[in-house]
């Protein structure tokens, strides 16, 4: 199920690349570059306030962070899951 939620983050994104370079429609392209920015804005809130399972990454920070960025809670949950098993 996340591998789907990804795919479709990375759609979203590569559509609004697409409209930049022009491949899109005008109307097409606004509107995926609308999408990819509320995730991309939604995913920066979500670095901010879930760092604490963010930086649980087993490799470095900033490859986390960027994942994060482009995939939010399909990201950082299973490590905050992972940490809360290993805790019980």
């Amino acid at each position: 199920m996340f591998l789907i939620l990804k795919i479709g983050c990375l759609a979203a994104y590569a559509l609004a690349l697409a409209g930049l370079a022009g491949l899109l429609s005008s109307e097409l392209a606004s509107r995926m570059q609308n999408v990819a920015a509320v995730l991309l804005i939604l995913h920066a809130l979500e670095v901010v306030f879930m760092f604490k399972h963010v930086r649980k990454y087993r490799g470095a920070l900033l490859v986390s962070v960027l994942l994060t960025l482009l995939f939010g809670l399909l990201h950082w949950r299973p490590l905050a899951k992972a940490q809360g098993s290993k805790q019980a």
